[in-house]
C-alpha cells in the first residue's frame, strides 16, 4: 500500500512539472527561469489589452448605435420629437418604410415621463441608452391598442407610482422611445396625425411647460448610425461619454472592469497614450469585421427557418424573450448578431407566435448558397395569401451599411400595402431585383447596385399559424439570366 503511495505522489510531481514547463506557453512568450523576458511583457500585454478591447467593443456596441440615435434626434429635452417615413435617404440600421415612425428622445433627469396613447393602430418601444428594453407601448403593449397610460421611470426610482399608469424602468436616463402608426389601407397621411395625438410629457411638468413640437424629416438625409465611428478610436471616445454621463448598470459590474483597464473609467478623463490608441483603434476594427462576419455570415444552426430553404434565416434567434436571456446565460453571440445589423429590442419583435407583433426573416444567399450581389438579377416567389392579419413587405438592404439600399429608383421595399396594393388573387407573386427592370415586372422590381452585396428583411405583420408551422414560405432568391 506505501509502495502505491509513492507512486501515486511521483506521478503527480513529474505530471505537475509537465504542466509548468514550456508547453504551457505559447511559442512566441519566452521565460527566463519561470520570468518573462522584456519581449514577453510587452507582447503579453498587448495581447491582452487587444483580447480585451475586442471583448468590449462587442459587448458594448449596442450602447455606441444608441448614442448616434441620439445625437442625431436628441435636439431639445423632452421637447422636440420627430417624424419618419424610413427610405433610401436615411442611413438607419435595417429601418424599413411599411409605417411612419415617430422618434422620441427622452431624459429622465427631468423625472419619470408619461406616455398616454389614444385606442388605435399604435405600436412602440422603449430603449435605453444600454439598448435594453423598458416597456412596449400600444398593440404589442399591456394596453393592447385599446388606449392607455404608461410611465418611464428613471433609474433608482422608488417614489409611489401614480395609479392607472403601466410601469416601464430604464437603467440609465436617457430613454429612446419609438412609436410607430400602421398605415391602414395605406393612408400615411392618417397614420401621421395619429401619431400627433400621443401626449408625452413630465410626470410633474414644470410651471412654463408647453406641449412638445412634432417635426417631419422625412424629407432630409441624414446618418443616424455608428458608422463614422465603428473603426476607429471615435468609438471608445464615444463610448467613454456613455459611461461618464450615465449611473453605472449594476449587472455591468464586471464590463466595466474590463473597460477600466483600457482607460475607459467612469468620473476620469479618457486620456490614453500612443500605444493604447493603436491597441483600441485594431480591437474596433477586428471586432468590427468579427461582427460583421457573424451577423452577415450565421454559422448557427437555429438561424435556419427553413431547411430546404437556403435563402431564409431568423433575423432574430432568441424567441424567447425580448432580452436573449436564458435560464443560466444571456446569449451575447443571439445579441451581438442582431445589434450588428439592427436597433431595439423587445418581446414583439422577437416573439414566435400567430396573433400578434411582427416577425422577421433575414435573407442574404441565393438559391445556390451564394451572396446576393448587385450586378445580377433575382427572382423571389411569395405564395397567396400571404399568412399576415395586418400586411408584410420586402425590402432591401445595403451589406456595407446595413440600411436600406440607395438609388435613383428612391425607394428599397414591395410592400402590400402600398406598390403590391392591387396583385389581387390568391396566384404567387414574383417579385424582382436586378441593376435593371426584367419585362413586365410592373412595378414588383426594385433596383441595385452591380459591385454592392445586399441583403433582405421580410416581414410579416399579425403573423398567422402557417407563417410558423411550414404550411407556406416564401421561394429562395433564384437567380434570372
Amino acid at each position: 500500500m506505501r509502495s502505491h503511495r509513492r507512486r501515486i505522489a511521483v506521478g503527480l510531481v513529474v505530471g505537475s512539472a509537465l504542466l509548468v514547463g514550456p508547453a504551457l506557453y505559447a511559442d512566441d512568450y519566452t521565460f527566463q527561469g519561470g520570468f518573462p523576458t522584456p519581449e514577453t511583457i510587452r507582447k503579453a500585454y498587448d495581447d491582452a489589452d487587444l483580447n480585451r478591447a475586442i471583448l468590449c467593443y462587442r459587448f458594448f456596441y449596442p450602447n455606441v448605435s444608441m448614442a448616434a440615435l441620439f445625437r442625431r434626434f436628441d435636439k431639445v429635452d423632452n421637447k422636440e420629437f420627430h417624424i419618419v417615413e424610413a427610405g433610401p435617404q436615411h442611413v438607419l440600421f435595417t429601418a424599413n418604410s411599411d409605417t411612419p415612425y415617430a422618434a422620441i428622445p427622452l431624459d429622465l433627469r427631468a423625472g419619470p415621463i408619461t406616455v398616454e396613447l389614444p385606442a388605435g393602430p399604435l405600436t412602440g418601444v422603449a430603449n435605453d441608452l444600454n439598448f435594453r428594453w423598458v416597456c412596449d407601448v400600444g398593440l404589442p403593449g399591456p394596453d393592447a391598442g385599446k388606449g392607455g397610460r404608461h410611465i418611464i421611470l428613471p433609474p433608482g426610482y422608488k417614489d409611489k407610482l401614480p395609479d392607472g399608469y403601466y410601469p416601464g424602468r430604464s437603467t440609465s436616463y436617457r430613454v429612446f422611445l419609438i412609436i410607430r402608426s400602421l398605415p391602414l389601407k395605406g393612408d400615411v397621411k392618417a397614420a401621421i396625425d395619429r401619431l400627433q395625438t400621443v401626449k408625452i410629457q413630465p410626470l410633474h411638468p414644470p410651471a412654463d411647460w408647453t406641449p412638445p413640437t412634432w417635426l417631419n424629416e422625412t424629407e432630409k438625409k441624414f446618418d443616424a448610425t455608428p458608422l463614422a465611428w465603428e473603426t476607429n478610436l471615435k468609438f471608445w471616445q464615444v463610448l467613454h461619454g456613455i459611461i461618464d454621463s450615465e449611473p453605472p448598470y449594476e449587472p455591468y459590474r464586471n464590463n466595466y472592469g474590463e473597460l477600466a483597464v483600457l482607460g475607459i473609467v467612469k468620473g476620469k478623463p479618457f486620456a490614453s497614450d500612443t500605444r493604447m490608441q493603436c491597441i483600441l483603434e485594431n480591437a474596433a476594427r477586428t471586432a468590427n469585421a468579427q461582427m460583421r462576419v457573424q451577423s452577415l455570415a450565421d454559422r448557427r444552426p437555429d438561424r435556419i427557418v427553413w431547411p430546404e430553404r437556403r435563402s431564409w434565416e431568423w433575423a432574430t434567434l432568441r424567441p424567447e424573450n425580448g432580452t436573449f436571456d436564458l435560464p443560466s446565460y444571456k446569449d451575447l453571440d443571439a445579441r451581438e448578431k442582431w445589434f450588428f445589423q439592427a436597433i431595439f429590442e423587445s418581446p414583439a419583435m422577437f416573439r414566435r407566435q400567430p396573433g400578434r407583433g411582427s416577425i422577421y426573416w433575414f435573407g442574404g444567399h441565393d438559391q445556390s448558397g451564394a451572396y446576393l450581389d448587385g450586378g445580377k438579377t433575382y427572382r423571389l416567389t411569395v405564395p397567396r395569401p400571404v399568412p399576415a392579419s395586418l400586411f408584410w413587405s420586402v425590402t432591401i438592404y445595403d451589406a456595407e451599411t446595413r440600411s436600406q439600399i440607395d438609388t435613383d429608383q428612391g425607394k428599397a421595399a414591395l410592400r402590400s400595402l402600398f406598390e403590391l396594393q392591387d396583385q389581387a388573387g390568391t396566384d404567387p407573386v414574383d417579385l424582382y431585383f436586378g441593376p435593371k427592370a426584367p419585362a413586365g415586372s410592373d412595378g414588383r422590381w426594385i433596383k441595385t447596385i452591380p459591385g454592392k452585396g445586399w441583403f433582405a428583411y421580410m416581414r410579416l405583420y399579425g403573423p398567422l399559424a402557417a407563417a410558423f408551422d411550414g404550411a407556406w414560405r416564401p421561394s429562395d432568391f433564384e437567380e434570372v439570366k
